[in-house]
């Protein structure tokens, strides 16, 4: 959908709220272009409104809170990820308490409002951030990391502390997807954690008929679980909400570990870091030849072949992002690459334990990495930067495992000024495993 969107009428919905068990009303009105997602306190002198904008979180324990001056909405998060599942982007949430109700422990219910009152198309365009670059996260247990990726992509794995009820989900989010995938998936505790909550203040509303507890191995629930992994089905719930507080779609595959509403939001921070920064690589303002030589004169080229520290002459990447250890030839407009996969790499930890697999937006990002030596390869280029600002007909089509070699065929198809589209092919003992059309510009450094 390249169009914003808003809902076609107001729908209600009333119940209590989990944490705080306040009774309350809640209300999605239609909203304006380019006003985004906002709480509005409808119980509260002048009605005052709240962004859905990561800057006015103030609190991740167990759930996700905003405020604005002395005005608090807690638990927001499943809220948030029915308008990010359906492909929402401006609409208003009315409230007469300080919670939405939490219905039964999904998001069913908010699904069926969207469904009630119908989705409108507007006439402003929607802004999509497309991932410049890997994001990577470690807080506590947690780790995340966001690649670059043509959509939005959710791997997750979820376990408690003692790796009780570990389980794996992963799924490339669409309206469809987000209705039938995750939307039906549960909140849950541990039974133990029962005590803990209560004391401080939380699960006020909870009951078996809006949480699903486990104890020991066994699942305390008033019907069977709507999913065999509904549990990490219901973080990735809480992920989609929590990544709409960017304020706006983003594309990439996330991988996570163990996530929680306190890291979501540090992961959307670090997002918002790199919109404000765009991702750039390229050469030192002094461009050198790593061999002896002297170096390069005016119209000279780089040599035709390149060793780990030619590279990283060139490009800045480093541990665990350069995707390229050698290049083997470089010929007019043609370049090969070489990246060895060993089971060192860091995110085999994650995609998949037990059957590891080389990510397909790592393999787009060595023919990216490769394309930026191509463009780089005239000594009249040096000192500029290579921006990387597209991929097209990205295609994966075989699996990549540790041990296995990645050659990396790029091909430049056409510039003009400094303008730059190359096609990439990376192969595996001669088949093809991935291909795509890459776009960069150049610019000083």
């Amino acid at each position: 959908m390249l169009q914003q969107q808003t809902i076609n009428g107001p729908a209600s919905f009333s119940g209590v709220g989990l944490h705080s068990g306040n009774r309350v009303t809640m209300t999605f009105v239609p909203a304006p272009p380019n006003s985004g997602i906002r709480f509005r306190r409808v119980d509260l002198e002048g009605k005052p409104e709240i962004e859905a904008r990561v800057e006015n979180v103030v609190e991740t324990n167990r759930s996700t809170t905003l405020a604005k001056g002395h005005t608090r909405i807690h638990t927001v998060e499943h809220v948030l990820a029915t308008f990010a599942g359906f492909g929402i982007d401006n609409a208003v949430v009315e409230l007469d308490a300080n919670e939405p109700p939490v219905g039964d422990g999904s998001a069913r219910e908010y699904c069926k409002m969207i469904e009630a009152t119908g989705i409108l198309p507007q006439d402003e365009r929607r802004q999509i951030y497309e991932l410049k670059a890997a994001i990577e996260l470690e807080m506590g247990e947690t780790t995340m990391t966001l690649f670059p990726h043509h959509s939005f992509k959710i791997s997750c794995t979820s376990s408690d502390r003692q790796g009780r009820f570990t389980q794996f989900y992963s799924t490339e989010l669409s309206p469809k997807s987000w209705e039938k995938e995750l939307s039906h998936a549960r909140t849950f505790c541990f039974y133990e954690e029962i005590e803990f909550l209560i004391k401080n203040g939380l699960i006020k509303g909870g009951s078996l008929e809006n949480a699903v507890v486990i104890r020991d191995d066994a699942v305390l629930t008033t019907e069977p679980l709507r999913y065999p992994d509904e549990f990490v089905r219901h973080k990735m719930l809480d992920i989609l909400g929590d990544l709409s507080l960017l304020g706006r779609p983003v594309h990439g595959h996330l991988i996570a570990v163990k996530p929680s509403h306190a890291a979501n939001c540090e992961l959307v921070r670090r997002i918002a870091a790199q919109m404000r920064k765009p991702q750039t690589f390229g050469p030192p303002p002094q461009l050198r030849d790593h061999s002896p030589n002297d170096a390069l004169g005016p119209g000279l080229e780089l040599p035709a072949q390149l060793d780990i520290e030619g590279v990283m002459r060139i490009l800045p990447h480093r541990f665990p992002f350069l995707m390229v250890d050698r290049i083997a030839k470089i010929e007019g407009n043609k370049i090969v690459g070489v990246k060895s996969v060993t089971i060192n790499e860091p995110y085999f930890q994650g995609h998949f334990p037990g059957h590891p697999i080389m990510p397909g937006v790592l393999q787009l990002e060595a023919i990216a990495q490769v394309a930026g030596i191509l463009m780089l390869r005239q000594a009249e280029n040096a000192g500029q930067l290579a921006y990387f600002m597209s991929a097209e007909d990205v295609k994966w089509r075989k699996p990549v495992h540790p041990g296995d070699t990645l050659i990396i065929e790029v091909e430049m198809t056409k510039t003009r000024g400094k303008l730059g589209k190359a096609k990439g092919v990376c192969k595996v003992q001669g088949e093809t495993v991935s291909e795509a059309e890459v776009t960069f510009i150049l610019r000083e450094g």
